[in-house]
């Protein structure tokens, strides 16, 4: 099996390649610009740029399963050329927000649900498995606030008690693993959680437990941040930031087992992403 591996920079496709590198599944390391790869001696990388099709065709070549991002525009194209290339799964990086009863207009989950049900359809027709990644909050979200927790001022929060599932990119790239190498675990949905559901308060008291550095943080109004992250973020999605974090406010989140059911071990808590990830909050 060679398992093409999407988004190679990123942090799950990354940890992904190392995964199926130990276990010697031959693999090729893909990003829009693969010169800026490290994978692991002896890993290939190609060029996919997601936005291009004009490079699924080479990418795809002597490919048997495909780790993808999901990049609505040219859905639709990559599973076409998924298709010609006799592709047999592709195991796609979604989000638990497809879930959500507004998924269609909600800009940040829209996109991954184009590309679920683009993949859904080439899957239907029988090109190949289509197998869906639902992964709530990332634990990496809290990165974030490294800046200013190192600063010593901590982040601005509008809505600090609104709760959360972080979950650790190596459980991410570790259930990846599991459905790429499982032939039975193919062409499901998977709704996978971190083992707590914990608001950003919480989170910051953990970091500060871990780091042994205060986490403060301060209240601020829907309005200010907003304004605080024009620059850099789209109205669209701050708009829908904030109305996720207003319902989830007070609210606990739903958690599942299901990243251990597929790997095996339980899900690692945020105080092991903390522990692995300390040294970004340091000063």
């Amino acid at each position: 099996m060679t398992v093409l591996v999407t988004g190679s920079r990123g942090r799950v496709a990354s940890t992904l390649l190392g995964l199926l590198d130990a276990a010697g599944i031959k693999a090729k390391a893909a990003s829009k610009n693969p010169t800026d790869l490290s994978p692991p001696p002896g890993v290939d990388t190609v060029r996919c740029d997601l936005t291009d099709p004009a490079t699924f065709d080479t990418a795809l070549t002597g490919v048997d399963s495909v780790f993808l991002y999901a990049e609505a525009g040219h859905a639709e194209a990559f599973a076409d050329r998924a298709r010609a290339a006799g592709i047999e799964h592709v195991v796609l990086l979604s989000s638990s927000s497809v879930l959500a009863p507004d998924a269609a207009e909600n800009p940040i989950a829209a996109s991954h649900l184009a590309a679920e049900r683009a993949l859904s359809a080439a899957a239907d027709t029988g090109a190949f498995e289509a197998t869906h990644l639902q992964p709530g909050a990332f634990a990496t979200n809290a990165l974030q606030w490294a800046r200013a927790l190192r600063s010593g001022r901590g982040p601005a929060l509008p809505h600090p008690n609104a709760y959360g599932d972080p979950i650790h990119e190596r459980d991410v790239a570790e259930a990846a693993f599991a459905v790429l190498t499982e032939p039975r675990l193919r062409g499901s949905s998977y709704l996978l959680t971190g083992p707590e559901s914990l608001t950003f308060v919480e989170q910051l008291a953990i970091l500060a437990e871990v780091t042994g550095r205060p986490a403060p943080h301060t209240v601020v109004t829907p309005e200010e941040w907003k304004a605080s992250v024009t620059g850099f973020m789209p109205e669209l999605f701050a708009d829908a930031l904030l109305s996720y974090w207003a319902t989830h406010d007070g609210r606990p989140t739903p958690l599942t087992r299901t990243v251990e059911e597929l790997t095996g071990h339980p899900a690692r808590t945020f105080a092991a992403w903390a522990a692995d990830h300390e040294a970004d909050f340091r000063p």
